[in-house]
């Protein structure tokens, strides 16, 4: 176990919910060592913290922040899906890998679900790719209690499929 590692298993993670002006390049970096995405998706991650940052609450962004000794360990950010009564986007989950294998990821699924359940919400769409790549990703999300809903071939690119999740809030 790395000294980063052991860190994240033995400090409390602090939790914030407002994105600060540094968050841009923290997400930047954060999103881009997951080696998961390509650069415009990394740009887009950086876009949400944006319009956060720009329209506050109506940009439709919600985010948590998993805080470890000051630094950004992890993130998620999440919103209502227009046009909808009670439906949630997870848009993004991502957790540096030096943090990962110690339950910083269900922590972060965990406080996203609880602030989407005191909102109103009642269930939780995430999307992802299924792409050989992201097997682990969506094992997470199956570990999580997020239940396979729907698979569109070739949607994000040749060979490139979303593979949509839904998970029921009580």
């Amino acid at each position: 176990m790395s000294s980063d590692q052991a860190k994240a298993h033995t400090h409390e993670i602090d939790f914030r919910y407002e994105p600060l002006p540094a968050d841009r390049e923290r997400v930047r970096r954060l999103v881009a060592a997951t080696s998961f995405f390509r650069d415009d998706e990394v740009a887009v991650a950086v876009e949400l913290v944006e319009e956060r940052l720009a329209k506050g609450p109506a940009s439709g962004y919600e985010f948590v922040f998993a805080d470890v000794d000051g630094a950004v360990a992890g993130y998620a950010c999440y919103g209502p899906i227009a046009c909808t009564v009670w439906s949630y986007d997870l848009f993004w989950i991502a957790v540096d890998p030096a943090y990962q294998g110690h339950g910083l990821g269900r922590a972060l699924i965990a406080e996203s679900e609880r602030l989407i359940r005191d909102a109103g919400g009642r269930r939780i769409y995430i999307e992802t790719s299924g792409k050989p790549l992201y097997v682990s990703t969506r094992g997470f999300y199956e570990r999580c209690g997020y239940v396979f809903d729907v698979e569109i071939a070739e949607f994000y690119g040749p060979g490139d499929s979303k593979v949509v999740y839904v998970k029921e809030l009580a």
